[in-house]
């Protein structure tokens, strides 16, 4: 038998999440046919990286990694990415319809400084070098509104102690969400996972580079109040 370490077996867990949603146009089939392979990152997943090797962060050049968690529709990363060109994102997001949409945004922008990560963003942070992360963005996640459901949420320990270790000392991480009940764990579970509380608004005391997202102008067409915090990687 032989005495060479084994690779580490990638983790197996449940997602929750929509993968799938309505048809596809033809030029959201044709951005990902042509644009998501160039921008999405290599040896994320198990089936890519079974040993779970740490990811080789030289497409970054040098640049401060930034990380989008659930994109959405993508005007908020895309927003990002040409605001700060001297960072680089990464945005993860399962949902076909909203990486369709994405992509679409990317070209008719032409930002260079993104890639894409189209899955579980749990597989990326197992990859992720440890505190490579500078801001990290978590813009109206799903909310998971039954109470049996809220060990699904990302602010659980599950999400928050792999992000945390991604991230280095002092990075920030930002939430967005109109949920009341969001805001309550978001409260609870960040501080636990080793982040401090260091702003915190209301619908006009948003950051000052924020963009409003489609999912946000649904909320407040529905006459829910978004909420912003911001912590700080301790």
């Amino acid at each position: 038998m032989s005495d060479q370490p084994q690779p580490q077996q990638a983790e197996r867990r449940n997602f929750y999440g929509r993968v799938h949603g309505k048809t596809l146009r033809a030029s959201q089939k044709d951005y990902l046919a042509h644009d998501l392979e160039p921008l999405r990152l290599k040896g994320v997943t198990p089936a890519e990286n079974p040993a779970r090797q740490p990811l080789d962060l030289s497409f970054t050049q040098g640049r401060p990694l930034w990380l989008e968690v659930g994109f959405g529709g993508g005007e908020h990363l895309v927003h990002m990415a040409a605001l700060y060109p001297q960072a680089f994102l990464i945005g993860a997001e399962p949902f076909v319809n909203g990486i369709a949409m994405l992509l679409g945004k990317i070209r008719a922008a032409g930002v260079t400084n993104l890639a894409l990560h189209p899955g579980d963003v749990r597989d990326l942070f197992d990859v992720l070098p440890e505190a490579c992360l500078e801001k990290v963005f978590l813009n109206y996640p799903d909310p998971w509104p039954k109470a049996r459901h809220h060990r699904r949420r990302f602010v659980t320990p599950g999400y928050l102690q792999l992000l945390a270790r991604a991230m280095r000392p002092g990075a920030e991480f930002r939430v967005a969400t109109d949920i009341p009940d969001y805001v309550r764990q978001t409260h609870e579970e960040v501080p636990q996972a080793g982040f401090t509380l260091i702003a915190e608004g209301g619908p006009d005391d948003h950051w000052p580079d924020w963009i409003s997202t489609r999912y946000e102008q649904k909320a407040l067409r529905e006459g829910r109040q978004p909420h912003y915090l911001t912590f700080r990687r301790g």
